[in-house]
């Protein structure tokens, strides 16, 4: 059972991950591949914050979220825009991606060096639920992934910028004969995808207790399994995927070398392409 609690909280952590990753590829069709890199650049802000102005991680957290969001809002519109607006094939922009990627990780590498650093907590008091010893910080970050994927959804469902982000991912050049201002929307998609890719960078470094620069390297890995088990494109499917992998992953380290367990993230989205490449809630039109 406490392989099915690390599962939890891993995939409460993927969720809010993968909900800003999927949500920024279906209104702005760029599989962002640098999505890893701006987590723990925007994790060590947060650390930063914390250890220099002495305040606590969670407070910390608004700079790392603040970074996610104009990071991934100056990448759209200074790197990825310039390459679209050239009708370019869609592997340029991939490839571009993963160059952003490496600057990125290598960049932050270079500046902070490679040792493994950690945040000023306390983990809390241990709590045991139904079997699973969870610390007060874990519960944290679960109960935090609910109310961001809460968030996401009054978002998409009830205000007009969900419902024109919804038509600018269906069909974007009606969106726009229709009256939608699909620049804005796209601006404020890679706004709060990146906000959430700070947000999810941040609790990435809580749960995982030391972290460095390439931390986040191999979680792109992790994205894509879970974007595409639940269906590109669809934010429900992606919390769905999240919770799969993230459960998956963990009690698969209790079988085998927990620095592997991301090879059943990867067989996981090999599967899923082979047997159903538009996910469980995707269709072939959206995949």
């Amino acid at each position: 059972m406490s392989s099915f609690g690390f599962g939890l909280v891993s995939a409460a952590v993927l969720a809010i991950a993968a909900v800003g990753f999927t949500m920024q590829f279906a209104v702005t069709n760029v599989l962002n591949l640098a999505y890893g890199s701006i987590m723990i650049n925007s994790a060590f802000v947060t650390y930063y914050v914390n250890t220099h102005a002495h305040v606590t991680p969670w407070v910390a957290t608004i700079g790392g979220v603040a970074t996610g969001a104009i990071v991934s809002w100056a990448l759209n519109r200074f790197v990825f825009t310039p390459f679209q607006r050239r009708n370019l094939p869609p592997i340029t922009i991939v490839m571009v991606a993963l160059g952003m990627d490496l600057i990125g990780t290598f960049g932050l590498q270079a500046i902070v060096g490679g040792s493994y650093v950690s945040f000023q907590q306390s983990q809390g008091s241990e709590y045991h639920i139904l079997g699973m010893f969870l610390s007060g910080l874990q519960l944290t970050i679960m109960g935090l992934a609910v109310v961001v994927l809460v968030a996401i959804h009054w978002l998409l469902r009830y205000t007009r910028l969900g419902k024109a982000m919804r038509a600018t991912s269906a069909n974007p050049n009606l969106a726009r004969n229709s009256g939608v201002k699909t620049g804005l929307v796209i601006s404020m998609t890679w706004l709060i995808s990146g906000a959430l890719s700070g947000l999810a960078g941040t609790v990435f470094a809580m749960n995982t207790g030391v972290f460095e620069a390439t931390s986040a390297q191999l979680y792109i890995v992790m994205l894509l399994a879970a974007m595409f088990l639940g269906g590109p494109g669809q934010p429900y499917g992606a919390m769905l995927g999240a919770v799969t992998i993230g459960v998956a992953t963990e009690i698969s380290a209790a079988y085998i070398n927990p620095e592997y367990k991301e090879v059943i993230a990867f067989l996981v989205l090999i599967g899923m392409l082979m047997f159903r490449p538009y996910g469980l809630f995707g269709s072939e039109k959206t995949a």
